[in-house]
């Protein structure tokens, strides 16, 4: 599995996303984010950020929904630009409708990130913790799971599983992430703006 990362351009600060995850695509289709692109169109959600894009692809690609891209600055195979950011509003009900299933094995297939968020998670306010945020984290799973990263940091989502009791937890952060792609959430803990 290869880990996402993102490369910085000449710009300070500014990241590039290197993999994306398929929503959907269309074989003949107008860009919705750059006037007079057409071609095969993605809507994808960035691995890194995790932020909704349109990409356009080189002719005669073909696409799976789910299927990992490579969108970095060079040598891409099969994508010509990554032509924009995408509201959750912009995408087809295909797209929307896939949006779950596409974020749970994106979630599942970077598992060190999630895991590694989890470990880091700090209080936003005196009163929220960043954990509770995730749907099924109350406070005593909060409590339990900074006890136990205390003690040793979770290596996985199993380990975190079975020394705090948090059935599912990738099923969970993908709720929340879905949450925050769609706007559901005055708060963003995984997607950046």
């Amino acid at each position: 599995m290869q880990k996402n990362k993102s490369s910085s351009s000449n710009q300070p600060g500014r990241r590039y996303e290197e993999y994306a995850y398929v929503l959907d695509y269309k074989s003949r289709a107008k860009s919705l984010t750059v006037k007079g692109r057409e071609g095969i169109l993605i809507t994808a959600v960035g691995g890194g950020r995790l932020v909704l894009l349109e990409i356009l692809a080189i002719p005669d690609s073909s696409f799976e929904v789910s299927e990992k891209i490579y969108i970095g600055k060079n040598d891409r195979t099969k994508i010509l630009s990554v032509l924009g950011k995408l509201e959750y509003r912009q995408i087809s009900n295909s797209a929307q409708s896939e949006l779950g299933t596409v974020i749970e094995f994106l979630v599942e297939d970077n598992e060190s990130k999630f895991v590694d968020h989890l470990n880091k998670a700090q209080a936003i306010t005196p009163r929220i913790h960043a954990l509770e945020l995730i749907p099924g984290i109350g406070k005593t799973y909060m409590k339990a799971m900074l006890d136990e990263r205390s003690k040793n940091p979770f290596q996985s989502y199993d380990d975190l599983q079975q020394r705090v009791g948090f059935k599912e937890p990738a099923k969970q952060i993908a709720k929340r992430v879905v949450e925050e792609i769609t706007g559901n959430t005055r708060m963003n803990i995984f997607v950046k703006r």
